[in-house]
């Protein structure tokens, strides 16, 4: 966080200097006096030792820090045993000096679909909301942005953040550990905006659509991911309790529904660039994990369906601009 706060001034964060100086204060106040997960991860953390890599990949399925020779095999063995202490991994592929961190998510395979479809980066300033533990902004840090900024208030993806950047201390990644709505409402500061899997856990989609697109700048890209239902007539799933097992899961809107809520926002020029079924090859069980994944949310009668009886998760991805 301070390393963002002595560089803000150059990506034209000025004029928000004050509240971004409090928002940090505030969050670095209460992690440094947090017990529960964040003391615990946070100790794990501390006791990861900085290892200066040999090489560093960011344009591999795997995020990769470092070789296998530059650490020794039992410097191997105890930073596997740290960084499995930081479970669950939801993001990855990742590989820290031959430690092979296999996420639940696959989620090369979400960057492969969005990719061909990202504008020029080079010098570029972006958001990335929910980034978790900073997958995508690594594969995006390697393509020359001026800036890659993540919040995420999870205590176990932030802490696994912190331990990736002590070997990947990239100057132009940061990562806030707060929710998108305690940052400052920044108006035309950035050029590309990431928002995957977070719409629908709001309760309000289109109030954050606006949000977003007012922090855009003109001619600013938003690049969303959301679960949607299949067909175009204008409808939207609100689960009764509890969807996949989810309870925070709020609508779920069709790909037209989807469109219109960008139109409404202010959007244009709006695509839908992809639309996959989440399957078993994407998301699973991993031992880095340890908790349920995505087979245990379906029907094992019906894979098509959630285990409440509605259509199985299907993720689209949408490219917006501000005009």
């Amino acid at each position: 966080m301070e390393r963002f706060l002595e560089k803000h001034m150059d990506f034209g964060f000025g004029q928000y200097s004050d509240e971004l100086h409090e928002l940090v204060r505030e969050r670095r106040t209460f992690l440094d006096q947090a017990g529960g997960n964040f003391e615990k991860y946070r100790k794990v953390v501390d006791s990861i030792p900085e290892i200066r890599p040999s090489k560093i990949e960011l344009d591999g399925r795997f995020v990769t820090a470092g070789s296998p020779s530059d650490i020794s095999p039992e410097q191997g063995e105890s930073l596997k045993e740290k960084l499995a202490r930081l479970c669950p991994w939801r993001k990855g592929p990742f590989d820290f000096f031959g430690v092979k961190v296999d996420a639940e998510w696959q989620s090369w395979m979400k960057w492969n679909r969005i990719l061909p479809h990202l504008p020029e980066l080079k010098y570029k300033r972006i958001l990335d909301i929910g980034s978790s533990n900073g997958y995508y902004m690594f594969r995006m840090a390697g393509m020359g942005p001026q800036m890659v900024l993540g919040v995420e208030p999870q205590s176990a993806f932030y802490y696994q953040y912190l331990a990736a950047r002590k070997f990947l201390n990239l100057d132009n990644v940061f990562c806030l550990p707060v929710p998108y709505d305690s940052l400052p409402p920044m108006e035309k500061v950035f050029d590309l905006v990431f928002c995957m899997g977070i719409l629908y856990h709001r309760k309000s989609p289109i109030e954050m659509l606006k949000q977003i697109h007012d922090s855009l700048k003109l001619k600013g890209q938003l690049i969303l991911e959301n679960l949607v239902l299949e067909g175009r007539n204008n409808l939207c799933l609100f689960p009764r309790d509890r969807y996949a097992k989810m309870r925070n899961v709020f609508f779920i809107p069709d790909l037209a529904a989807m469109e219109s809520w960008l139109e409404r926002a202010g959007f244009r020029d709006i695509k839908c660039l992809d639309v996959t079924r989440t399957n078993p090859l994407e998301q699973r069980k991993t031992d880095w994990i340890q908790t349920e994944s995505l087979e245990d949310f379906l029907d094992p009668e019906d894979p098509l369906q959630t285990v409440e009886g509605y259509p199985g998760p299907v993720r689209a991805v949408f490219s917006a601009v501000k005009e």
